[in-house]
């Protein structure tokens, strides 16, 4: 049987598993935390895009721990969680964040020496998305 354009009706059910397919992913895309950070002190972050397999749909996420020693030490842990949710993740550029609790403030400073800097001002951005009630600062000073 042909629908009014032409086509099988039984192609219409698989572009309607696509879409299905694309809106789950996009789905699972928004349900990515935009940030996770030490909840102190001073430490290495990643600005890294995160975006659906074959997709243009992505997110820029930061992620950053006083546990890695390097900058590529975080994205190790990122992308192989980003990959079993079907996501491709590529690193932007690093830098250092200082996390003062007490004082509800973030600054944003430095690069990653492996990756490059990245863009402070869409990193405190970010942070001031999951920060709202933090002064979020950045410069481009290496310290």
């Amino acid at each position: 049987m042909l629908s009014v354009v032409g086509r099988p009706l039984g192609s219409l059910r698989v572009s309607g598993a696509l879409t299905k397919a694309t809106v789950a992913m996009a789905d699972a895309l928004a349900k990515i935390p935009v940030v996770e950070i030490d909840p102190e002190g001073t430490f290495k972050y990643i600005l890294v895009r995160v975006k659906v397999k074959d997709g243009d749909v992505h997110k820029d996420i930061v992620r950053g721990t006083k546990s890695a020693e390097y900058h590529n030490h975080i994205f190790e842990k990122v992308s192989p969680a980003m990959e079993a949710l079907g996501m491709e993740s590529k690193c932007l550029g690093g830098g250092k964040i200082e996390h003062n609790s007490q004082e509800k403030k973030l600054r944003v400073f430095g690069e990653s020496t492996a990756f490059g800097k990245a863009d402070h001002s869409v990193s405190a951005e970010k942070l001031k998305s999951a920060y709202g009630d933090y002064e979020v600062t950045w410069s481009d000073d290496k310290k």
